[in-house]
């Protein structure tokens, strides 16, 4: 499928005002304090389905609860689907049981389904390799051979030598559903420390590999979540978090909210029973840790975050010749929540900080532990004008590798650890590095590169060399028929949203003499300062190929492509900029003969769900076909289900009244309207979750497809299908068995045909 850009609740480094006119015409699931007009249903009650070709679709009944009710900061909330958020109950049980009879015939039973799948399993069927990483003895890099469910980490004593498995997931669930979420050597390269995940889930049960035997300890880490692994240099253990009050499921389909994390030591060879509690912020049930041991080995330091920007910093002196027996004391450094901190590396007590602090484009600061306050902080690397520096790793002794994004293009540079002068720029296209290796204690470094039609590049350097260029590793490539980027264009544009802002969008399409209209993919996020750069997906270059469309990536506000004001242009009250944006994106692609409505199709996961939620309630008239996955749909109950409560940062906190109302101007649950006439219908609406989704729960797709089945019930002019496909045995996308991939993928690329005005198909 296109990218999924999950919300990265565990990463350091790492949702118009809604017309009056639609909150009148809002069902009777929710109902205001204030005085409102009456909800005119179409005058033919007698015709309770959906005409699609000759198929008819009869919706469930889903139960309206109408004692749900209660009053929030003057509004009268009738929650009557509230049932749904209850994943165990035989009636939630039943009601998924009845959205898949209907989506998954409609989608899979089909002779579409069996030939867009085919041709998916053969493109899909290529090598794809990560960067290598040199750890100790051995370089590691990910391998799948084309259609294995999880990619294998390999083991290497050279580059030139013969490859061994190090550790295959695919052995460990027949079906491919137990996944490698994460994995940490020791600083000698003697253990490496791994998360398995299963079902999607972001519950991580970790294990401990020798390197050398290729064998594990016998102790297995549970109730992990949101946590990195810090390992102490002497190699005996590591610092890692894990919610050990957390009561009841722990799997991934329980929906209870994430609190109370706390920070252990665990030794290698022992039993979890035996960790040593480190740090605890029991007055504190929503704060989360990310550590680092310094590069000296002398310091932990913690990075402290509740939502998912901005990070308060506190350390802990370490003495490597005494064992850790107790809690540290922690000593903070910055104890505000006011901006973002990732450490980089170390002399002594003077540490290398990547931050947003007096910044918006980000800088390289040096804060000495001895003296820390922030007149004595000094930049070492200053905020560009106009590129956002998204990151800096230290590498070689004394370089730091630098990554700018620059009009949603990566730059990737060496400099100076001491003086920040630049030393050298790696040439790249138009496109991304998705991913970099290196160590302060190699010359070597390993990075990779992808854009909309190249799969990946991986490039090998060393500093030890420095007048030889980067060489090609590995080229990955594309296992498609007939297939040449060069006759394919990518043009960036840029367009002007509702308030004049100029946003820009990359469009991907074959090569034509003139532009006329095609089937297009509009895909959006906008959120979480996460920027939506060039990649490679298997997904969208499908519907190119197939259907001869176009691709389309706007670059909203609420992303990260600008630096931290363009992040705030599109949350808290600017979150209306967002769906502006991709509104206007709709717009320019309809007006300037590249698509017509009938067309186009958009899409989007996550906060991406959200955007696609909110967009076809406010402009239903812009899109012929909407897929929404895993999306934020209740902005009124967010925050009371597993991490949702960290999100607060970028939507606000709905039990605060000004965000309250805020929420409830665009939240897709509570504005889905009647259609009363030809220009409220809703786009053909395909709505995805899984059953283990512990990042954005189903109960939010649950809740949002019966509100809109039941909007469209009776409407004379609803001809479009609303479904609703759930599926078991995932989560949140992280993770994903590529069988499960390739049917996803299927079941959408499936849907745009069916709903779409498609001319050709080219299979």
């Amino acid at each position: 499928m296109l990218k999924l850009f999950f919300l990265q609740i565990a990463s350091k480094r790492s949702l118009r005002n809604i017309e009056k006119s639609l909150l009148s015409q809002s069902l009777n699931h929710l109902t205001m304090s204030r005085p409102q007009a009456s909800v005119n249903h179409p005058t033919d009650l007698s015709r309770p389905s959906v005409e699609v070709g000759s198929s008819r679709i009869v919706y469930p009944e889903a139960r309206k609860d109408g004692k749900m009710e209660e009053m929030l900061h003057e509004y009268r909330i009738k929650d009557v689907y509230r049932w749904l958020e209850d994943p165990d109950s035989e009636e939630t049980k039943s009601f998924v049981d009845a959205q898949n009879s209907i989506s998954q015939p409609f989608l899979e039973r089909s002779e579409e389904w069996e030939s867009f799948n085919a041709k998916l399993t053969k493109i899909w069927n290529f090598p794809k390799y990560g960067c290598p990483s040199h750890h100790g003895d051995y370089y590691y890099y990910f391998k799948n051979t084309g259609l294995q469910n999880q990619s294998v980490l390999m083991q290497q004593t050279t580059l030139e030598a013969p490859e061994v498995v190090f550790l295959d997931p695919n052995s460990l669930s027949a079906d491919g559903t137990t996944a490698l979420s994460q994995k940490t050597f020791s600083e000698d390269g003697a253990y490496m420390a791994y998360g398995l995940s299963d079902s999607g889930s972001d519950w991580n049960k970790i294990r401990i590999r020798k390197a050398k035997e290729r064998t594990d300890f016998p102790e297995t880490l549970e109730k992990v979540k949101f946590s990195n692994v810090s390992w102490t240099k002497d190699n005996k253990g590591f610092f890692y978090g894990r919610y050990s009050d957390q009561d009841g499921k722990t799997d991934g389909s329980e929906t209870k909210q994430n609190e109370n994390q706390k920070l252990y030591y665990h030794r290698v060879g022992e039993s979890q029973a035996q960790d040593t509690l480190i740090a605890e912020f029991p007055e504190h049930p929503s704060w989360r840790f990310q550590t680092d041991v310094s590069d000296c080995g002398n310091y932990l330091i913690l990075s402290i975050s509740h939502t998912v920007r901005d990070n308060m910093l506190y350390y802990a002196d370490l003495k490597p010749e005494e064992p850790i027996t107790g809690k540290l004391e922690v000593k903070p450094i910055v104890d505000k929540f006011e901006a973002d901190y990732d450490y980089i590396t170390n002399e002594g007590s003077r540490m290398y900080f990547h931050t947003n602090k007096d910044a918006p484009n980000y800088r390289v600061v040096v804060i000495d532990f001895t003296n820390p306050g922030e007149d004595q902080w000094t930049t070492l690397l200053a905020e560009h004008e106009k590129d956002v520096l998204e990151w800096a790793k230290c590498v070689n002794e004394d370089k730091l590798m630098v990554c700018y994004n620059s009009d949603v293009k990566h730059i990737l540079q060496a400099r100076e650890l001491h003086t920040g002068n630049l030393i050298r720029q790696f040439g790249l296209d138009i496109g991304s590095v998705n991913g970099i290796s290196g160590k302060r204690k190699y010359s070597e470094i390993f990075y990779g590169f992808s854009s909309f039609l190249t799969p990946g590049t991986i490039f090998h350097y060393d500093f030890a060399k420095p007048v030889e260029k980067p060489k090609v590793l590995r080229e990955i490539s594309l296992n498609l028929e007939g297939f040449n980027r060069e006759d394919y264009s990518v043009e960036q544009v840029f367009y002007k949203s509702a308030d004049d802002t100029r946003i820009p969008m990359f469009i991907i399409q074959r090569r034509r003499d003139a532009v006329v209209p095609r089937p297009c993919l509009l895909y959006g996020y906008g959120g979480f300062n996460h920027s939506l750069m060039p990649s490679f997906g298997i997904t969208s270059l499908m519907f190119m190929d197939t259907f001869d469309g176009v691709l389309a990536f706007p670059n909203l506000r609420g992303g990260g492509e600008y630096g931290i004001e363009w992040h705030n242009g599109g949350r808290l009250f600017n979150k209306q900029n967002v769906f502006n944006d991709f509104q206007a994106a709709a717009e320019y692609l309809t007006q300037n003969n590249y698509t017509t409505k009938d067309r186009l199709a958009i899409q989007g996961a996550s906060n991406g769900g959200l955007l696609v939620g909110a967009c076809i309630n406010q402009r239903p008239d812009l899109f012929g076909a909407a897929v929404a996955q895993v999306g934020v749909m209740d902005m009124l109950r967010f925050h009371k289900f597993t991490i949702g409560h960290a999100w607060c940062s970028d939507y606000g906190n709905p039990n605060e009244k000004e965000h309250f109302a805020n929420l409830f101007k665009y939240s897709p649950l509570h504005n889905v309207h009647i259609p009363l006439n030809p220009n409220q219908e809703y786009p053909s609406t395909l709505i995805l979750t899984a059953d283990h989704d512990d990042r954005v729960s189903p109960l939010h797709s649950l809740k949002f497809a019966a509100a809109l089945q039941e909007a469209v019930r009776y409407s004379e002019y609803q001809l479009n299908p609303i479904l609703l496909r759930v599926y078991t045995k995932a989560g949140h996308g992280a993770g994903k068995p590529t069988k499960m991939r390739i049917n996803e993928a299927t079941d959408i690329i499936t849907f745009y045909k069916k709903t779409l005005n498609v001319d050709k198909v080219n299979l």
